[in-house]
């Protein structure tokens, strides 16, 4: 591997102080770790926020949109990985100003998680949010599950036209439904010739024999439509008209935007000799090409490879795709009525910039109660006993997932104690289940974490407004925990997961009768937990990663399930001691 970077382990957190130190006119961070990064007067117009995120190693995609007439903000990932609910959560409060934010992100799940929780959490300070998922990746699923699509460059032209909209002043809905119909008129088809290397790894993420090319790959190095042999210029391009075409129907009279996009160690004029193939093609049918844009705008490290991405243009979305736009990374000069301003970096007046700075350290109140009960105290000691069973959790999970459940666990049973132990003794139960579940999300944003995390959220706010945390509430704050990992994850019960095993809990705890000591209700939970996980083993996993090996899952402890079991046995174990 031949690479300028230091340690592999700093270096997204470099590249993003880098960034800050070279725009500090443009980009300002919301947050200590510089990972939820605003333009310099976000949050301070009274104009829609607009929020994407994703993770790193794709330069200028996500934060090199974040300017005039683009998106206000965004959370910044890992290489590759999803950033955490908590850096889109200060990314959303850093970009309101009363008028809402839209997420404008990319289709893939441990974005879609976290920006679902964050969303959660913004709902609770009071902020609306909307969501619109690009899903231009052609040949990432057939049509029929266009929304099961990748996201990829086409996002682009929704940042440029909800940007605009948001700009001259729309409301949340129409900043949506422009983007939404931006979305839907775009589509996208790549072709990988090389391979990318993680940083961190120190290896290609696919490998491609001499004279190969891969067709449909993604931004990651995901697995494309084929392999086949290496073709011409005209003839990938022809392909990827083939496809897009097939789906956009063009014909005479119908202008359209264009990208054409470098992976990231493309040479520039092969960039070209795809644009002007692209060109000859539609001029032929006459369509008219309004407005290009050639160049790497969408990476993947140095992955070689190049995509084409067409929007289909109606008469408002000529307009949106015209207006200026500025960023560190893209700049785009408008029509002559916006010329004056366009190309010139925003700058927050001292106003602006000091309710940004005001915003940034403003601090929720903390919900407080005379009867807080002892949530608090069983919660911290259920977390310190969490990461013993880390060691398990990463065993079972090998066999079924990436391994990685037992980090989840551990990391976030550590964040939450720490999180929980430093509310006030009086704090209300559902201040406590909030911080628990924002933390539990953050610490390690995985989907396990981020399902859990935003249950926990969902939860809390059931609970916000009793008085005292009885039976009857963990009952209604269970069911709304279930109720949102079931909406998010899109798991039924009996799919093998862990909503098996909470639902299991979740009966036992409709059935307990009033007066029941709490230490008797745990008990049978967790024979209720651990009975489901052993019939379970029998079934076929039918959802998450598990779902991916269907038969093999079978005789398998679901990794999901006997975590959740876990963590009733030590709240009992907390209840009873305590």
């Amino acid at each position: 591997m031949k690479k300028l970077i230091n340690d592999p382990e700093n270096f997204v957190d470099e590249v993003v102080e880098g960034i800050l130190l070279a725009h500090p006119e443009e980009l300002r961070s919301a947050t200590e770790d510089n990972r939820a990064l605003v333009r310099m007067d976000a949050g301070t117009s009274g104009r829609v926020g607009i929020v994407t995120g994703g993770g790193s190693g794709h330069l200028p995609f996500f934060l090199g949109y974040v300017g005039q007439g683009l998106c206000s903000g965004v959370g910044v990932g890992n290489v590759f990985s999803s950033p955490s609910s908590e850096q889109l959560y200060e990314a959303t409060k850093a970009s309101d100003d009363g008028a809402g934010v839209l997420y404008l992100y990319g289709n893939y799940g441990g974005d879609v998680y976290n920006f679902d929780l964050a969303g959660d959490l913004a709902e609770g300070d009071g902020i609306r949010t909307t969501t619109v998922i690009g899903t231009d990746d052609i040949l990432s699923a057939p049509e029929e599950r266009e929304k099961d699509r990748r996201g990829v460059a086409g996002l682009i032209f929704a940042y440029k036209t909800a940007g605009a909209a948001a700009e001259r002043g729309d409301d949340l809905d129409k900043v949506t439904e422009t983007a939404q119909r931006t979305v839907d008129r775009s589509r996208t088809m790549g072709v990988g010739l090389a391979p990318t290397i993680l940083p961190a790894a120190g290896e290609p993420t696919f490998t491609l024999e001499d004279g190969e090319m891969e067709v449909g790959i993604g931004i990651h190095g995901e697995p494309g439509h084929h392999r086949g042999k290496l073709e011409t210029a005209d003839e990938v391009t022809d392909r990827f008209l083939k496809e897009i075409r097939s789906e956009l129907k063009l014909g005479k009279g119908d202008k359209v935007a264009l990208i054409v996009n470098g992976l990231g160690a493309t040479p520039l004029e092969e960039l070209y000799l795809i644009y002007r193939r692209v060109h000859q093609d539609l001029a032929a049918d006459g369509v008219e090409i309004h407005r290009h844009y050639i160049g790497e705008l969408v990476t993947s490290l140095e992955m070689a490879g190049a995509s084409l991405s067409i929007l289909h243009l109606d008469d408002e979305l000529t307009e949106l795709i015209d207006a200026p736009a500025h960023s560190p990374f893209f700049s785009q000069r408008g029509d002559e009525l916006g010329a004056q301003n366009a190309g010139k970096a925003p700058k927050a007046t001292p106003s602006a910039a000091k309710k940004a700075s005001n915003a940034q350290a403003g601090a929720r109140e903390i919900q407080r109660t005379p009867n807080p009960g002892p949530l608090k105290n069983v919660l911290i000691a259920t977390a310190n006993a969490m990461p013993q069973h880390a060691e398990e959790l990463r065993q079972l999970d090998s066999a079924l997932g990436d391994g990685d459940l037992g980090i989840t666990i551990s990391t976030g049973a550590k964040a939450v104690r720490a999180a929980v132990a430093d509310l006030p003794d009086d704090a209300h139960p559902s201040e406590i289940l909030r911080t628990a579940g924002q933390a539990f999300a953050t610490a390690n944003p995985s989907t396990y974490a981020a399902l859990f995390g935003g249950g926990l959220i969902s939860a809390a706010a059931e609970v916000k407004n009793t008085d005292q945390f009885t039976l009857t509430e963990a009952t209604r704050a269970l069911d709304a925990f279930q109720n949102r990992i079931m909406e998010r994850g899109g798991a039924e019960v009996g799919d093998k997961t862990f909503v098996d095993a909470i639902d299991a809990v979740r009966k036992v705890l409709h059935n307990a009768g009033q007066g029941t000591p709490s230490s008797e209700v745990l008990t049978r939970a967790v024979d209720a937990a651990d009975h489901t996980v052993e019939e379970g083993k029998n079934l076929i996993s039918r959802r998450g990663r598990a779902g991916w090996i269907a038969d093999r899952s079978q005789g398998k402890a679901d990794p999901g399930s006997v975590a959740f079991l876990r963590i009733v046995q030590e709240l009992a174990r907390a209840v009873t001691s305590g």
